[in-house]
């Protein structure tokens, strides 16, 4: 990290933190309500999370805090519970699909080059 860490930037990444488990969470229960169309809404939900803290904090930690974030619901909500049963179970494709696509989103927001970083200094001495 390019910048140093300042109490504003500190508040963004914990915010972005609590955004991604919120929405893995909402996530987890749009895939098993309504399976293919919930996996799309769930994984758009995520690459805007992801989208959001790349461009709020300027640089790939604020894609990690919101993966760190919702990474970390899905391990919660997956935990087996006390009593034996599992708070929210999924017996089919559409929770590996959403683990495996919002894992695939974080990476792509986090090594994507855009705006936020300015213009490509080797494009100009190319051209």
């Amino acid at each position: 990290m390019t910048t140093a860490l300042t109490p504003g930037r500190v508040a963004a990444l914990l915010g972005l933190l609590v955004a991604g488990a919120l929405t893995g969470a909402a996530g987890w229960l749009v895939v098993d309500l309504w399976f293919p169309s919930g996996l799309l809404l769930a994984l758009l939900a995520l690459c805007g999370v992801f989208l959001a803290g790349r461009i709020a904090v300027g640089a790939g930690p604020g894609v990690g805090a919101g993966a760190a974030g919702w990474f970390l619901s899905y391990v919660v909500l997956s935990l087996p519970r006390p009593e034996g049963d599992f708070l929210l179970g999924s017996s089919g494709i559409g929770m590996y699909a959403y683990l495996l696509g919002g894992s695939a989103a974080a990476v792509i927001c986090a090594t994507m080059r855009g705006s936020a970083q300015g213009p490509d200094p080797a494009a100009k001495s190319r051209g």
